[in-house]
């Protein structure tokens, strides 16, 4: 760990202002006003009972990315999850059961997780996963979906729980959506921005930043269509490139150096909207936030990876505990040997030193 960094801290503020805007984007909205208060609440005890166990020595992260599922009925171009066989169009085997998700919420809430994000494939192929997480009120849970499998039964699911929140991936306008997610999907999206926020309910946009898109999707004209329609939360992704002819697509230094200070200003402009962006700037959290830092990944079978990006695992929450799985041996050697910190190119550190990852995993 890093002692002249406080990680600690940093991801404490950085909750702290996720709930702050959060509260300020919900002020018009009774339900949602009233859920967030309660969480921001929530949010102050798992605070406490994470630096609690900081100050005996141990480490738990505010974040915790979840794939529930292996299986997706769209093959977006260039899909990370795909190009790492995370997900395929075969059966599901061996994935964690509804009862072993809500077995890791449970104890997630008992350490003082306060966000887990919902991934795949597509989670909302897992309607017992998301019921389970409704139950969670202490945790919020992002659900990162492709939104075609939205219809009235997950309109009303999210009425019931507004601890989850559906997070909506969408590429800019309608050709470049369609091109990247297939054709049809934009106008499902829309429908679907239209149907929640007739409904008075909380959703957001995940956004796949390239250096072909940038500018397009931080935009006065994308941004305020989206908050125009109820979008409340923006989650840009910078593009992690999985083949090397797609390198030139992710973000360099300057990109992101734009991309930080368009979000500043839109933080400014939009106040009624949250934004985060993912990975984001490492130099300002020191370092990658992966692999227990500030959060890490499960994949659909259970198995505790340092980021969804970096697909190896060395220890299953099958057969242990997910406080257990936070201290990985692989986990800890990424920390301790410094991969987190190491100076790269790109905005993805463990991409970046990949080989030196699967050397560390091999060991």
């Amino acid at each position: 760990m890093n002692k002249e960094f406080n990680i600690q801290e940093y991801m404490t503020r950085g909750v702290e202002r996720v709930v702050s805007d959060a509260i300020k984007a919900t002020l018009k909205n009774p339900k949602e006003s009233a859920y967030m208060a309660r969480f921001a609440m929530a949010t102050k005890a798992a605070s406490k009972k994470r630096a609690k166990l900081e100050a005996e020595g141990e480490h738990i992260p505010p974040f915790l990315i979840a794939s529930i599922t292996s299986s997706c009925n769209l093959h977006c171009a260039g899909c990370y999850s795909r190009c790492n066989n995370a997900t395929n169009d075969t059966e599901p085997v061996h994935q964690l059961t509804d009862d072993e998700w809500l077995k890791i919420f449970d104890e997630a809430d008992e350490l003082g997780v306060s966000f887990i994000l919902l991934a795949g494939g597509e989670p909302l192929l897992r309607k017992g996963v998301i019921e389970s997480a409704g139950k969670k009120q202490n945790i919020l849970f992002p659900i990162f979906t492709n939104g075609t499998f939205m219809t009235d039964k997950y309109f009303e699911l999210f009425d019931k729980n507004r601890n989850l929140i559906p997070i909506m991936s969408i590429e800019g306008e309608k050709k470049a959506t369609d091109n990247r997610r297939g054709d049809g999907v934009y106008d499902k999206l829309i429908s679907n921005m239209d149907e929640l926020q007739s409904r008075g309910l909380i959703y957001g946009a995940s956004v796949t930043v390239t250096t072909e898109n940038l500018n397009d999707v931080s935009s006065e004209s994308f941004i305020g269509s989206l908050s125009d329609k109820g979008c409340k939360a923006v989650i840009f992704v910078e593009f992690v490139p999985v083949t090397d002819d797609s390198k030139h697509l992710a973000p360099g230094d300057d990109d992101r150096e734009y991309l930080k200070n368009e979000i500043m200003r839109l933080r400014q402009e939009h106040p009624e909207m949250v934004f985060v962006s993912f990975p984001g700037d490492e130099k300002s959290s020191g370092g990658c936030i992966a692999a227990g830092r500030g959060f890490f990944h499960i994949n659909s079978h259970g198995g505790a990876e340092p980021c969804p990006f970096s697909p190896y695992s060395d220890i299953n929450v099958k057969d242990t505990s997910l406080r257990e799985a936070m201290n990985s041996k692989l986990f800890k050697a990424l920390q301790s040997e410094g991969v987190l910190m190491d100076d790269h190119d790109g905005g993805c550190v463990l991409y970046e030193k990949r080989k030196l990852v699967e050397e560390i995993f091999l060991a």
